[in-house]
């Protein structure tokens, strides 16, 4: 299992040192979000203060867009070459575009879907991308508790990507503990997205025990 540690979760009062505190504790990605206070009820970061997570981070960047108008924020994050871009198939109605240019960019183009949305939505992505990121919690704020029935979805995800396209990559993020870990893995999950558990304990211990 690979954790990407949100720092959402982090204290923005030093976040540097919170994002080599992370690294250096084992984490496989730093995972961004962004928001944009349109598509979901929160505001959060910008590229000045992903350019300090550059400076600090030895880790690849995962950047998850919660906001309206893609294509816009792809071109505002893309010059930090992170590992991942992820989009809301719910607020994307050019998809395939919006992937074949984050691919142009030399940057893994992800899809994610909120808890209702179903997977007939990404079917026909699915051989398109590199992961599809699953949302365990309704997005816009951290710390709430991991919808269950999402293991079920998981699974029926890892079916369709066993035909489509077997090298995506499944990520669930919200509410992710030592609590559901196993479950997580065994539902096939490829990469976690943790913040208050990871940020709230001794990071190396969290993160080692969500591996």
């Amino acid at each position: 299992m690979r954790v990407a540690p949100s720092i959402l979760s982090a204290d923005f009062g030093k976040l540097e040192s919170e994002v080599k505190a992370i690294c250096e504790a084992g984490c496989d990605f730093v995972h961004i979000d962004v928001m944009d206070g349109h598509f979901v009820p929160n505001l959060t970061i910008g590229p000045c203060v992903v350019e300090s997570v550059v400076k600090a981070a030895t880790k690849p960047l995962d950047i998850h867009l919660m906001v309206q108008n893609n294509p816009f924020f792809v071109d505002l994050f893309a010059p930090f070459q992170p590992e991942f871009i992820s989009f809301h198939i719910e607020e994307e109605k050019h998809a395939n575009r919006l992937a074949q240019k984050i691919r142009s960019l030399g940057i893994k183009p992800a899809i994610v879907l909120n808890p209702h949305t179903g997977l007939d939505s990404i079917e026909y992505l699915l051989e398109y991308i590199d992961m599809v990121l699953i949302m365990s919690v309704n997005p816009g704020f951290g710390g709430q508790k991991f919808i269950p029935n999402i293991l079920d979805k998981i699974k029926a995800l890892k079916d369709k990507i066993a035909l489509l396209n077997p090298s995506c990559l499944v990520e669930v993020d919200g509410g992710v503990s030592d609590s559901n870990i196993e479950s997580l893995k065994e539902a096939g999950v490829d990469i976690v997205v943790a913040g208050s558990y990871v940020f709230s304990g001794d990071y190396r211990q969290r993160i080692e025990s969500l591996k």
